[in-house]
């Protein structure tokens, strides 16, 4: 019990760390002036409504005083994948030899001849218990 218990931990531990070794995502952060005024993953942050457009700045020579900053943290994306070519011919053998081995190692047994299923019981005519009286105490 404790063993599968384990085991299914285990084996749901692993698959996230693939998962979160492998996933990418990036972190928004909008500042207006010096206080963060939103922050977001997986979408863009709210932007606090005092950015100018680029009519506006080219009109003013003010510098804007908010800034996004966003920082992507990237994840592994160089998977190694081996196929069967790849592995040496000495290792392709033996795993064909295997799986050979393996798929007849498990064949069925013959079936079993019932000589009489083809024929039907004979009809009785009378109980030969009862007619005999002979009973089984």
């Amino acid at each position: 019990m404790i063993k599968k218990i384990l085991h299914k931990s285990f084996s749901v531990a692993l698959a996230l760390t693939v998962l979160m070794s492998t996933m990418s995502f990036t972190i928004q952060k909008h500042y207006c002036g010096s206080i963060l005024v939103d922050t977001a993953v997986f979408s863009s942050a709210e932007k606090c409504g005092m950015a100018m457009s680029k009519s506006e700045a080219t009109k003013m020579k003010k510098m804007n005083c908010c800034k996004d900053e966003v920082k992507v943290v990237k994840g592994q994306d160089d998977l190694k994948v081996n196929t069967f070519e790849d592995i040496q011919f000495q290792q392709q053998q033996f795993l064909t030899t295997f799986i050979f081995t393996y798929i007849n190692l498990f064949e069925g047994l013959p079936q079993q001849v019932i000589p009489h299923k083809d024929y039907s019981p004979p009809n009785l005519v009378a109980d030969i218990q009862v007619l005999d009286q002979v009973f089984i105490i």
